[in-house]
């Protein structure tokens, strides 16, 4: 399975670099100016759907743009077709193709591809986790001063859904620096490779988390959700870490929360 969800994500990716420019459609989601789609987003999220189809006829699936396709399997592809949709609009290189496998409701494959930087992160549960077939591990950084961050921001942010901006400020001051990226399932990836020490954010879906869910795990990482509770793909209010400083981290969205 994870072979497939590879050879998918990369089918995918390649169609994503190669559409970079050549958008003709935008719409607005939900009625928010921000959340924009294009026919690029639903066009890679047919590719990746037909192929696991073809091999997994009864596997159900939850995807970012056409939701849930549900047989009542134990297996659920949990797919985002083009994670940094704003980026990729504007000709920014930095998005990805995140392709995560459940069974029974547990996580157990994930695979985030960037075609830009030709960065293939794969995990499967109890097998490690590997950016280009080589071996990644969360870093061994203990301190908050001393952390590079990464968070994103909700398309509500106008509205500060969970006194996000308030969050942003707190880390400001006790980080070494933050970053926003505009990917969370790279921002996720990046922590599991040790490019950051940790990553907040106030308002996810599954499609964004799944596959970077076991990537982090697999690397060493800890996922949890604002409290350091145990969290799960559905909980919206994510924080991961090295977990060297997630307390530290934990300490400082509770000064935040409402």
């Amino acid at each position: 399975m994870i072979q497939l969800a590879i050879e998918v994500a990369l089918e995918a990716g390649e169609f994503l670099k190669k559409s970079v420019g050549k958008i003709q459609h935008i719409e607005q989601k939900y009625g928010q100016e921000r959340n924009l789609v294009t026919e690029i987003d639903r066009e890679s999220e047919q590719i990746i759907i037909r192929r696991i189809k073809k091999r997994y006829p009864d596997h159900d699936f939850l995807a970012e743009e056409s939701g849930s396709h549900e047989k009542k399997s134990d297996y659920r592809w949990v797919i985002d077709p083009l994670d940094g949709t704003l980026n990729f609009m504007h000709g920014m290189p930095i998005f990805c193709v995140s392709i995560g496998l459940e069974v029974k409701g547990e996580p157990v494959l994930g695979v985030v591809y960037d075609p830009n930087l030709n960065e293939l992160f794969t995990a499967e549960q109890g097998k490690g986790a590997f950016l280009n077939k080589k071996p990644i591990r969360v870093s061994s950084t203990s301190t908050l001063i001393e952390s590079m961050l990464v968070t994103g921001f909700p398309y509500t942010i106008r509205e500060n859904p969970d006194n996000a901006v308030q969050h942003f400020v707190n880390f400001l001051m006790e980080a070494q620096a933050v970053r926003r990226l505009g990917s969370a399932a790279l921002d996720i990836c990046y922590v599991a490779a040790g490019r950051f020490d940790g990553f907040w954010e106030v308002s996810l879906s599954p499609w964004d988390v799944t596959a970077g869910f076991v990537i982090v795990r697999e690397a060493g990482g800890t996922y949890t959700d604002f409290h350091g509770h145990p969290s799960t793909i559905s909980t919206k209010r994510v924080l991961v870490s090295n977990g060297l400083i997630h307390e530290a981290m934990v300490e400082v969205l509770r000064r935040g929360l409402p």
